[in-house]
């Protein structure tokens, strides 16, 4: 272990890890973790000793010219440390490195030392697995644990998977007999796309580790590199008539799956964190700090809430769906149905249904208006 500064006493500590290598698809773990470095101007005070952990012909050093004199990088782990100050104030250290090459145990009893002694009350590890998801809808997000009681107060499912793993399932499991509550929030890459960067699956872990933690995450530039990054990946599937189809197939499935979420308690689920969302925005004109491009389209359309209940994107899912709305139309009354019939026993949802329906009343008042508009200026030019 190389230390590199004393740290100051830290505030509620979570520890957010990822890792480079086969946890990391589309590298869009490590990037959420540096995004938060780069954001809260990260101060690193150690470092795990690369001779420890790494083969070097497999993790290679780089060499580089600082002013003339060469240097090297080695290939390592290191933790850093951020302040956030909203909505409250605490810290969080931020462990970022490349999945070890040998002695897993030791370097998480070695990470697990830092957390002991920081006072870390909670560990969230980021993932990202390839997996058969439309790059075309919200990017789906899983938080799991291995401690039962930590999955029914934080609403995560109780880890079952079975199989080969990677340095995440192995902290996870080191925590868990450690004693130390930990969390792993896995975002699904489509695997036709694993080439990275994936901003769009970075924004949705940093969505999701912002409803686990409470905080306020500025997204930056990740809100626009997602939407052109689909844009890109719908003009290459559109010049392939194979991969165009196979994506469809990808949507239908997702769409048919996704279909039981359209019920009262989801609706309201969502409705209740668009509110908190909405109240932790910062002055007006500024983005939102939430990360979600389609945020003022959800204040007006409630109802469209109910197909992102398992998931966190900073994008729309699709460009017809927004046209449709614009032009005075709706596109799927499914959720407006689903919440009525859930009964009156849950406010937030009737609010949500109330506000959809006057939604789609101005919607369509403003459509025939446009109609009618229409009508009278072709007249006129005949």
């Amino acid at each position: 272990m190389i230390e590199l500064e004393d740290v100051p006493e830290l505030i509620d500590p979570v520890m957010v890890c990822a890792f480079e290598g086969w946890n990391d698809a589309g590298d869009a773990a490590s990037t959420a973790v540096g995004h938060l470095d780069e954001t809260w101007a990260g101060k690193v005070f150690a470092a795990l000793d690369a001779e420890d952990y790494y083969d070097f012909q497999v993790n290679r050093p780089t060499v580089w010219l600082d002013g003339g004199v060469r240097r090297i990088t080695w290939p390592t782990t290191r933790l850093s440390v951020v302040r956030v100050t909203e909505p409250k104030t605490r810290d969080l250290v931020l462990v970022r490195g490349i999945e070890p090459s040998m002695r897993w145990r030791s370097y998480c009893n070695e990470l697990l030392g830092f957390a002991h002694e920081l006072g870390v009350e909670l560990v969230v590890i980021l993932g990202a697995l390839l997996g058969d998801t439309p790059h075309s809808r919200p990017v789906p997000v899983s938080g799991v644990t291995s401690d039962a009681d930590l999955a029914r107060t934080l609403d995560l499912e109780e880890s079952r998977y079975e199989g080969p793993t990677g340095i995440v399932g192995v902290l996870q499991e080191a925590c868990a007999h450690a004693g130390v509550p930990a969390v792993t929030l896995w975002a699904a890459v489509p695997h036709y796309v694993a080439q990275p960067p994936n901003p769009k699956a970075t924004l949705a872990l940093l969505n999701k580790l912002e409803d686990l933690l409470d905080l306020r995450i500025p997204p930056g530039e990740l809100p626009d590199d997602s939407r052109a990054w689909q844009l890109g990946v719908d003009q290459l599937a559109a010049e392939d008539s194979e991969v165009a189809e196979y994506v469809q197939q990808l949507e239908e499935a997702q769409d048919t799956a996704e279909l039981p979420e359209a019920s009262g308690d989801a609706i309201a689920r969502e409705f209740e964190r668009y509110l908190r969302r909405r109240d932790n925005q910062g002055p007006a004109g500024e983005k939102p700090v939430a990360g979600r491009a389609a945020v003022e389209r959800t204040a007006t359309d409630p109802g469209e809430l109910a197909g992102t209940t398992s998931t966190d994107d900073g994008t729309a899912d699709d460009a017809a769906s927004d046209d449709a709305t614009r032009d005075g139309t709706t596109t799927d009354g499914t959720a407006a149905d689903a919440a009525a019939d859930a009964g009156p026993g849950d406010d937030a949802a009737g609010e949500a249904v109330a506000e959809q329906e006057a939604s789609d009343a101005e919607a369509r008042d403003r459509g025939r208006d446009r109609a009618d508009d229409g009508a009278d200026g072709k007249d006129g030019s005949r």
